[in-house]
């Protein structure tokens, strides 16, 4: 009896804002006032233990803070740039490297998960640092941050702290001063254009220029936010306009 065929199955879709999420600093728009910071700290091996990035939502600062990570701990980085292709930069990428913790403070704010998540912090790494990314920090419980602002105070060598928040003036003031602040700043128009122009044709979307100039205004200068409106659109073939 001859052998049946491996089913065909198909990946799960991502959405254009996964797809197409900036890999390197050179690959963040609109934030080169941080991105070149950032890789030359990088490069000359001057990097903080604790950054606070604060901005709107959809500006590139969890994202930045993965490639921050990458570079760390690549195994050939380049001037501050990781090169997105060796064993440490794959695993960081796709979410599996156990150099890199992400708390989603907006979900996980008590005292409890971050005890959890600070449990670890002087275990040894396979890679040179172990990054934490805490996601908007200012949600965190006032035991949770006090938690978090003991381990800022003495952190170990080996470990980076980057913590992102939409609203930084929510963050205890004594978090904030151990910490270096980068603001990330809306798109203008002609970058998030020409972004949305670009995942169109290496997408193959096919969504028409006059609707992507649309699309621009839809976004309001969040990368995350126009891309999720180009997806709505792409998929529906539908006018803008009636995309919620």
């Amino acid at each position: 009896m001859a052998d049946l065929p491996a089913p065909q199955t198909e990946e799960p879709y991502r959405s254009l804002y996964r797809r197409f999420r900036p890999q390197r600093f050179g690959d963040v728009l609109g934030q080169a006032h941080v991105t070149r910071a950032l890789s030359n700290a990088v490069r000359d091996g001057r990097v903080a233990h604790a950054y606070l990035f604060s901005g709107p939502r959809g500006t590139g600062k969890t994202s930045t803070a993965r490639i921050l990570a990458m570079a760390l701990n690549c195994e050939h980085p380049v001037d501050g740039e990781p090169d997105d292709v060796c064993l440490s930069c794959v695993e960081i990428r796709r979410g599996a490297s156990m150099d890199v913790q992400e708390l989603d403070a907006a979900s996980n704010r008590g005292l409890e998960e971050m005890k959890d998540l600070l449990s670890r912090v002087a275990f040894g790494v396979r890679g040179r640092w172990k990054v934490y990314i805490i996601d908007e920090v200012h949600q965190l419980t006032p035991n949770a941050a006090s938690a978090l602002l003991k381990t800022l105070e003495e952190p170990p060598a080996h470990v980076v702290f980057v913590l992102a928040t939409t609203d930084p003036q929510k963050v205890l003031p004594t978090i904030r001063s151990r910490t270096q602040h980068f603001e990330f700043h809306l798109l203008g128009p002609d970058i998030l254009g020409q972004l949305l122009h670009s995942v169109n044709e290496r997408a193959g979307l096919g969504v028409a220029p006059e609707a992507i100039d649309l699309v621009v205004r839809r976004g309001h200068g969040s990368a995350r936010d126009a891309l999720t409106v180009l997806d709505q659109v792409a998929a529906s073939a539908s006018d803008v306009e009636d995309v919620a």
